[in-house]
């Protein structure tokens, strides 16, 4: 796949997954922190932030696709 594309293309494509696997893992860690409000406040900002970054990353790799 890094031959078809730019190296700073396939830098996107793997920070958008990465960030997207690591609001995953974190979704779960929300059911693990049940009860514990602080640390699911936490899991949750990383989740937004994760999510923030994947939705990022798409814009800036859709605009250089094009």
């Amino acid at each position: 796949m890094k031959d078809l594309l730019k190296d700073k293309e396939y830098d996107l494509v793997s920070v958008i997954y990465n960030a997207s696997q690591a609001a995953d893992t974190c979704r779960q860690y929300i059911q693990d922190a049940r009860g514990d409000q602080e640390v699911e406040r936490f899991f949750n900002d990383v989740v937004d932030t994760n999510a923030d970054l994947v939705q990022k990353g798409k814009d800036l790799l859709k605009n250089r696709l094009q």
